[in-house]
């Protein structure tokens, strides 16, 4: 099968570029799993904060803001970030980091315990955050996926790259499903981003996974329902409540891995555990889920969107972290100019894998 652009993932990556530039060029949009969006797509805590990746992350996140509030994939939640005496200062330097680009209400004790009854004593402050929300994951991705479909793009499932080449200015992967060929290799492998670089012969850009436990635990008395997304600014947890009064909560951790069908390991479930209970006044009854999916990074911690500058025809579109999803429709819009030599909405140039090659 023959395309011009061929995307090699099909998770919220994929699916969002693949619909991006399906009304302009033929696509085939290939998947390793039987099932788009399995790892790190199906697996996420599904909120939207613009804080979220840092200050050069958020243009993107800012950006995709209205398509996703003018499509219904974006919930009233807002987000608290607390801090223990030891965290006044990182506190500080958030509301000085994104002074003029993101709402952020500070908070005294009282104003915690208003958002949080239950919080324990040693969170003093805490900067709100109004504009954080809960976003629609599958169904966002869903409808990517389907209007890159309407638009004529082709999603091959069972398709895990095996090799390619490059001959005459096109190129040709072999899959299991069969072989592809296409003008443009765009890598939108997630955790398998460097390993399908190397298949293309373009140097790996050090893009490292790391795994990431959330689990759902049954709590007493049960979790309010308009509580916020509660978030540790020194990074030790996040939580926030679901359907009848239960909460998700990740001990924020970051294993480095292999690329790989990952899950939750048992002191992670017990440190999740333990940090909600040191955070909160409430029991845990009961884990009821526990999961892990990968978040993938360049060294730098900002997504790559761009051109190989030494391999020809291959396309970077990789390294977004635990904020692909929340960037997607910026991001898409983004790579998606850069490919088809239009003018960007947001400045590529700080995402561009030039970055890691100069000099």
């Amino acid at each position: 099968m023959k395309a011009d652009i061929l995307i090699v993932g099909a998770g919220m990556a994929g699916a969002s570029l693949a619909a991006e530039l399906a009304p302009h060029a033929s696509v085939l949009l290939l998947e390793a799993e039987d099932h788009p969006g399995y790892h790190s797509t199906g697996r996420s805590a599904a909120f939207w904060s613009e804080t979220y990746g840092g200050p050069g992350v958020q243009p993107l996140t800012t950006a995709s803001a209205a398509f996703l509030r003018e499509h219904g994939f974006l919930g009233e939640r807002r987000g608290l970030h607390l801090a223990d005496r030891t965290g006044v200062a990182a506190l500080d330097a958030m509301a000085e980091e994104f002074a003029g680009r993101v709402t952020l209400e500070r908070l005294d004790r009282a104003g915690i315990e208003r958002w949080v009854p239950g919080a324990r004593p040693a969170w003093v402050e805490a900067l709100l955050e109004p504009t954080c929300a809960d976003i629609e994951v599958a169904a966002l991705h869903a409808f990517y996926l389907a209007s890159a479909r309407r638009s004529g793009a082709v999603l091959a499932t069972g398709a895990r790259a095996g090799a390619a080449s490059r001959d005459g200015g096109r190129w040709r992967i072999d899959t299991p499903a069969g072989g592809f060929e296409a003008e443009l290799i765009v890598d939108a492998a997630g955790a398998w981003a460097d390993p399908v670089a190397r298949l293309a012969e373009a140097a790996p850009l050090g893009i490292q996974p790391y795994r990431r436990t959330v689990v759902q635990v049954a709590v007493s008395p049960p979790a309010r329902a308009g509580m916020p997304l509660v978030v540790d600014i020194l990074g030790r947890f996040y939580f926030k409540p679901e359907a009848g009064g239960r909460i998700w909560v990740s001990p924020h951790d970051e294993t480095p891995c292999e690329a790989s069908d990952c899950a939750a390991e048992e002191l992670d479930v017990a440190v999740a555990v333990d940090r909600l209970e040191t955070a909160v006044d409430w029991r845990v009854e009961r884990v009821e889920r526990r999961w892990a999916g990968l978040r993938s990074f360049a060294p730098d911690r900002l997504p790559v969107y761009g051109f190989d500058p030494a391999r020809p025809g291959f396309f970077w579109f990789a390294g977004q972290g635990g904020f692909g999803i929340q960037t997607a429709p910026a991001a898409a819009r983004l790579a998606a100019a850069l490919i088809l030599g239009r003018e960007p909405e947001i400045d590529p140039s700080p995402y561009r894998p030039e970055r890691f090659r100069l000099g």
